[in-house]
């Protein structure tokens, strides 16, 4: 049986609970958690918020992550003030009650179900019966879902291996897995050094949305440096998407993984941030709900309880 304790556990979230951190009005500092990828890399390495907050006196520092889960405590426990992650990851944390808001969105691509490059396996349907590495909780878990059930079978029917994506990517090598389920630029590292091939992609899933996400009592503080930040990844964005070999050389440097990788990835990656619509907020109710109807996450959630508002 899933309880919340199963489901704050699953996050990291359990303890983390017992020590939350008051909201703090008037930041001079602003921490905010990233993933080695993303507006919110290109921001932090081309000092684009320190820039724009210098004359406030409000500093900028950086905390990084592997992926969604843990950043999700981080915001949750008031260790960060903003972070990002894909669609999941807070579908689990708002399951487990963590206090976050979402504050804007992006589009989601680059992450699919990968085969070796010799696997006999040729459709996502092939799956039934076989191991798949998937970083639980991850945006690649969503999709994971998805892909297996519109290919006709259950999530039931895989043996998932619940795996963060460097033991992901290792189980993957030696054949420990018949498939893994994983995003940019691990994907495309995947494609360029081991010859995998993809079985299926995001955007045979149907539109994926990414989140920049706030600690709820930190959104409710300081509602104007929230905004501020945001009007600056928006601005990111916008070069990012017209800079994309400056972005792939960004990438490259910044994760030490090789050039040819990163630029695979930024032909399937855009990075406009906007505000989280009615429609943005429908696409998550929806993995939400399946996330639920699978026993996933242990109680229904409503999404719309945690988009933010200015001043809210």
């Amino acid at each position: 049986m899933i309880t919340r304790r199963t489901a704050l556990t699953g996050l990291g979230l359990a303890s983390a609970a017992l020590v939350v951190r008051p909201a703090r009005a008037d930041a001079k500092k602003i921490r905010i958690g990233l993933q080695k990828n993303g507006v919110f890399l290109i921001a932090k390495t081309r000092r684009a918020l320190e820039e724009r907050f210098a004359a406030d006196g409000v500093t900028i520092e950086w905390l990084e992550f592997t992926f969604g889960p843990p950043l999700l405590e981080a915001l949750n426990v008031g260790s960060i003030d903003i972070g990002t992650a894909g669609d999941a990851p807070p579908i689990f944390a708002q399951a487990a009650r963590a206090r976050f808001v979402y504050a804007a969105t992006y589009p989601a691509s680059g992450a699919a179900i990968l085969v070796p490059k010799d696997s006999p396996l040729t459709s996502v349907a092939e799956l039934k019966g076989k191991r798949i590495a998937i970083p639980k909780g991850s945006s690649a878990h969503n999709v994971s879902v998805q892909l297996i059930e519109k290919a006709g079978i259950s999530f039931d029917d895989v043996t998932a291996a619940y795996l963060p994506p460097a033991d992901g990517q290792a189980a993957f090598s030696r054949g420990a897995v018949d498939a893994w389920a994983v995003w940019d630029p691990f994907f495309a590292i995947a494609e360029q050094t081991l010859g995998a091939r993809v079985l299926a992609s995001s955007d045979d899933a149907g539109p994926q949305n990414g989140f920049t996400l706030a600690n709820r009592g930190f959104a409710t503080e300081n509602p104007e440096l929230l905004k501020a930040v945001i009007d600056e990844f928006v601005r990111v964005g916008v070069w990012a998407d017209a800079h994309k070999d400056e972005v792939a050389e960004l990438f490259a440097a910044a994760t030490k993984t090789p050039i040819e990788a990163q630029r695979r990835a930024q032909t399937r990656t855009g990075y406009a941030v906007r505000a989280v619509t009615p429609d943005v907020v429908a696409t998550q109710q929806a993995n939400a709900d399946r996330f639920h109807r699978l026993g996933l996450i242990p109680t229904p959630v409503v999404v719309a309880d945690a988009v933010w508002t200015s001043g809210a």
